[in-house]
């Protein structure tokens, strides 16, 4: 019988807890697979090995029996991609070539990717974009202009040699010229390939091959997005983006299986609204309240340490990142986190020129529009050991119904905590 697949992707800036939802469903999956971005965000979960924040490796890493592949959409980036390896077989992971594979089409970042983002931030000044400096809008460009090289190609040392010389000679004009910057050298790129490529080498195959193999033979296919909709470079908030497509349409090419068929979009969206870096976030608190908020949802970025800014839910963004996803249910993560409070706000709608609307700017008038917020009751208990949803206060089945109203889509998992059981099925 033919398995369903499934795209777990961010509804809104990302930081939604996707990994615990990955993590929680890979029992039902046969395969992982990241899709796109790079080591840019983090993907927090806990389970019987500690508190894991992954940044490239699949969450399905801690199911025996899964296997995880990084496609080809992803930014590969071979040092801190051995770092994080390391890290997790510390913990008594087991990462072998038969539960983590590497596309070998997915195009490696160079370490000069990552001293570009820098440079660049740097030179913008208060004009920068938020960028979490590991390199990925240089990777990205790049690969675009086809001037990176291949994972496979590490398996052709001659033909990989004359490639990397030619593209340092290239980059190393924008470094020395545009940012007087110190130019690379084939000794540091030895060094790189010897310390970092090396590694990685065992996991890198052909995963096209594998995944549709997987398909023939009927098997489950979990796609794995990174951050959300609105940090989707074509549909989200430009240019306050990433320089990929975390949207679940994407998964199938960035994958490595063009043909496969995603039957089910897993949604993941915050009980209240989180947003790490630069740009328009509409329904952004302040001071004390905003305060209160970070501390008792922990909202730092889980890569970078920064404070995450936080708000509300917002429904009109949450909205929009529905029908950008096509998602067919929701996760509901955080919901304990609320339990302090006595009135729970949402931002409903946007007013923008003067009038309320329902509808998501075009990002040159997000920054324009103003929160309408509307309060519901708090249950002011705590909810972390609640397993069916007969068990919620009552306060909390509501605000959980106004917005699966709101947004126009099923909420099926409500999070009570970030353990892998903390979870509520509808």
């Amino acid at each position: 019988m033919k398995m369903s697949n499934c795209a777990i992707v961010g509804i809104n800036w990302g930081d939604e807890g996707k990994g615990r939802m990955v993590d929680l469903l890979t029992n039902d999956y046969d395969l992982v697979v990241r899709y796109q971005g790079g080591g840019n965000a983090g993907h927090t979960v806990i389970n019987k090995f500690g508190k894991f924040a992954l940044h490239l490796l699949p969450s399905g890493i801690f199911r025996p029996g899964v296997v995880n592949i990084l496609g080809n959409g992803v930014a590969l980036d071979p040092e801190n991609l051995w770092s994080e390896m390391q890290m997790v077989m510390a913990q008594g992971v087991a990462l072998t070539p038969e539960n983590l594979k590497i596309s070998d089409r997915a195009s490696l970042l160079m370490p000069w990717h990552r001293d570009l983002d820098a440079l660049e931030e740097a030179r913008l000044a208060d004009k920068k974009f938020g960028s979490t400096r590991q390199g990925i809008a240089p990777f990205y460009s790049d690969k675009y202009q086809k001037k990176t090289v291949l994972a496979g190609e590490l398996f052709y040392p001659e033909k990989l040699r004359a490639h990397l010389q030619a593209l340092m000679e290239w980059k190393n004009l924008t470094l020395t010229e545009v940012y007087h910057a110190e130019p690379y050298t084939m000794e540091k790129l030895e060094a790189w390939l010897h310390d970092a490529c090396e590694m990685i080498k065992p996991y890198i195959c052909d995963t096209g091959k594998v995944l549709r193999q997987a398909r023939e033979d009927g098997k489950s296919i979990l796609f794995e997005a990174q951050l959300g909709a609105l940090r989707d470079l074509d549909y989200g908030i430009h240019p306050y983006t990433t320089s990929s497509n975390p949207v679940a349409a994407y998964a199938p090419i960035g994958a490595g299986d063009p043909a496969a068929k995603i039957d089910e979009v897993i949604g993941v969206v915050k009980a209240y609204s989180t947003c790490v870096g630069e740009g328009p976030f509409t329904c952004e608190w302040f001071g004390p309240d905003a305060d209160q908020l970070r501390e008792v949802g922990d909202e730092y970025g889980a890569k970078t340490g920064r404070p995450r800014r936080v708000g509300p839910i917002d429904l009109v963004a949450t909205r929009y990142g529905v029908q950008t996803q096509a998602a067919t249910a929701l996760a509901l993560t955080k919901l304990d986190v609320l339990s302090y409070m006595k009135e729970i706000p949402v931002c409903a709608r946007y007013i923008l020129n003067g009038e309320e609307t329902d509808d998501f700017p075009f990002p040159a008038a997000l920054d324009e529009a103003k929160p309408v917020l509307k309060t519901l009751p708090g249950w002011q208990c705590d909810i972390t050991g609640v397993r069916t949803w007969e068990a919620l206060p009552q306060q909390a089945k509501d605000y959980i119904n106004y917005i699966e109203a709101a947004v126009g889509c099923r909420i099926k998992y409500v999070s009570v905590g970030p353990e892998r059981d903390s979870i509520i099925i509808r």
